[in-house]
């Protein structure tokens, strides 16, 4: 298998919203479903949980990294691992949303990277997002930190010390103790210190993004990717030596990536007819949104499918809404979601040369789509 074959998010049963909730089952939390069976499997008995996500380390890209990651190739390699999918976007906000909310996009309203604040002209950045719009608001949600914080299991948020406060930190991990790690190292040493002196029962979370960075930046299988898997793989074989006898570590990823040269390159801002009849462009290069002007939808989805045929699904909203690709959407987040939405086959990327940064053209590696590179994710587990 190629790995671009099409992948649907497996909300309700084994997709990165479903992992917390399965880790507090096993902690003992009342009411936390557990489709994945967490608590009467992989973490029956553990007293302490411990979750690492490596942002772009996808199941597809392990094998990749094996001769350079042997403690994470053990963890592939062990029965109790397992594979979930990602939700749709298979991108960073969107995920780490559903992983904090326990909640499919479409509830909690991440259901992109780039997206049209409604009533307005707007384009939200959610990796550029203080506090407009209000974190509470846009992401209305209670968090799984705040459910176990409600039945006495104490939460810790390990991550990069510049995370603290933002918006997609208020909005995905509000109601754990934030704790700021500057290098996956530093990430390492923090969950340990919290496994060992938090009193049990405790969920410890833990983020490192340089994989995924790396890969955007010289593409899956670089130098500089394998230097960052490396870091990581020191990192989870740490955590592994240094796991408390009541505790369990789960590893997994927010999405993968595929290395786009050879696949279509096509510029919005460029491409003949592609910016008639659009009033906002948002989303990212593998899935994006039309905001139309009035009464030009039609137009923009028969010229969308004209000039992209195969390489794109090109669909109008209450289409993909009906697909279950966001899950239920609500009613106050629909309109988040473009008039149109385009879903990149294949290697196909959708820049926007003009009015994107420059960098984004420059990617080697993306995802965002529902090839199986992008949305399936490891659930790698580790056990005294």
């Amino acid at each position: 298998m190629s790995g671009l074959e099409t992948v649907s998010p497996r909300y309700g049963e084994a997709s990165l919203a479903d992992l917390f909730p399965g880790a507090l089952a096993a902690l003992g939390v009342p009411g936390s479903s557990d489709p994945i069976g967490l608590s009467t499997g992989p973490l029956a008995g553990v007293r302490k949980v411990a979750v690492l996500l490596v942002d772009g380390l996808g199941h597809h890209q392990l094998p990749i990294a094996a001769p350079r990651a042997p403690a994470l190739a053990a963890l592939a390699a062990d029965s109790r691992s397992r594979t979930l999918t990602s939700g749709f976007p298979s991108t960073t906000p969107t995920s780490l949303a559903s992983l904090g909310t326990g909640a499919a996009p479409g509830a909690h309203g991440l259901v992109g990277f780039l997206l049209n604040v409604p009533g307005t002209d707007r384009v939200l950045n959610h990796i550029r997002w203080d506090d407009d719009p209000d974190p509470l608001r846009w992401q209305p949600l209670r968090t799984q930190f705040d459910v176990a914080a409600d039945h006495g299991v104490a939460s810790y948020v390990v991550a990069k010390p510049e995370f603290a406060g933002s918006g997609l930190t208020t909005a995905a991990w509000r109601g754990g103790q934030f704790v700021g790690a500057a290098d996956p190292e530093a990430v390492a040493a923090r969950m340990l210190h919290a496994l060992a002196t938090a009193p049990a029962p405790a969920l410890v979370y833990g983020y490192v993004p340089d994989v995924d960075r790396w890969g955007h930046e010289t593409g899956v299988g670089s130098a500089q990717w394998f230097d960052a898997v490396r870091d990581v793989d020191r990192m989870v074989a740490r955590l592994v030596e240094g796991l408390p006898a009541d505790a369990a570590l789960l590893v997994t990823a927010d999405h993968g990536q595929l290395n786009v040269a050879g696949g279509r390159r096509v510029d919005v801002d460029t491409e003949p007819g592609l910016r008639d009849g659009l009033r906002v462009l948002a989303g990212e290069p593998r899935v994006r949104y039309l905001h139309t002007l009035p009464g030009a939808a039609d137009d923009v989805l028969a010229t969308w499918r004209g000039v992209l045929g195969g390489d794109a699904w090109v669909l109008p909203r209450d289409e993909a809404v009906a697909e279950g690709l966001f899950g239920p959407v609500s009613e106050a987040h629909l309109q988040r979601v473009g008039d149109v939405v385009a879903i990149c086959r294949d290697r196909t990327v959708l820049l926007a040369t003009q009015t994107s940064p420059a960098s984004v053209s420059r990617q080697v590696a993306v995802h965002g789509s529902v090839t199986a590179l992008e949305m399936t994710i490891p659930l790698l587990v580790a056990r005294t």
